[in-house]
């Protein structure tokens, strides 16, 4: 899973016991070495599903954007400028170094409270592995911002996968990840938020609906279908109405 560049199993334990910040300030000189990061197969199929059904837009807003996995994805994309937030200076850091273009920009900012000078300014947002980090609870404030930094017509776009059936191996492995998680937050201080099993197209569904966007969801075929025919990955578009 990790390659001979990524953390040692003591980086990650001392990551896992900081705060989501500081954690990922610790981790980001070696983060794109992890399986954490996007996979450049997800980033592809999005950004063909967007080009083929969309075209192209003007500005484009990449929302806890790590080290810019996304960020040549919405350059190709985008025809104006680019930008992405993330809490972690030290994952925006590493971005910025992998991404020098003029059209690039950085913020530093927490995603449930985006600056009042992101407004009104983007035509397409995308997010890839961070819902993790946020509560059900949080959720109605990240999407509210988003909507904010979106013009009239703007999208949201970000993938979502299949509700994993409790008869894999996989979904043992996630809940009991949340589990240890909760335990770990029990105890602990600073907490570090990040779950795999909060994040339901049903309630996700719910609260973009509420923040004031149209949401439809189009499958990512490049992933396939399960047993029953429903595609293991669908892209999320959340329009804010023109």
């Amino acid at each position: 899973m990790f390659s001979s560049h990524g953390p040692s199993v003591r980086e990650l334990a001392v990551q896992g016991l900081s705060s989501i910040e500081r954690g990922y300030d610790l981790l980001a000189p070696k983060f794109d070495h992890t399986p954490f990061r996007t996979p450049d197969r997800m980033l592809d199929a999005v950004e063909e599903t967007l080009a083929q059904r969309e075209g192209s837009f003007g500005a484009g807003l990449d929302v806890c954007c790590g080290t810019g996995a996304a960020i040549g994805m919405l350059r190709r994309l985008c025809r104006d400028r680019v930008t992405g937030v993330d809490l972690s200076a030290g994952m925006l850091a590493e971005a910025g170094r992998a991404h020098p273009d003029e059209r690039v920009d950085f913020v530093r900012a927490d995603a449930r409270a985006l600056p009042p000078a992101l407004g009104d300014s983007y035509d397409l947002a995308v997010s890839f592995g961070a819902f993790g980090h946020f509560l059900p609870a949080e959720r109605p404030a990240l999407f509210s911002g988003v909507h904010r930094a979106l013009r009239p017509g703007g999208v949201f776009a970000f993938p979502i996968g299949a509700p994993i059936p409790a008869s894999s191996p996989v979904w043992w492995v996630a809940a009991g990840f949340d589990a240890a998680m909760r335990v770990r937050n029990a105890v602990w201080r600073p907490s570090f938020v990040m779950y795999y099993r909060t994040f339901p197209l049903s309630g996700v569904r719910r609260d973009l609906e509420a923040a004031g966007f149209t949401v439809e969801t189009v499958p990512l075929e490049h992933f396939g279908r399960q047993n029953g025919g429903a595609p293991r990955w669908r892209l999320v578009l959340a329009r804010r109405p023109t």
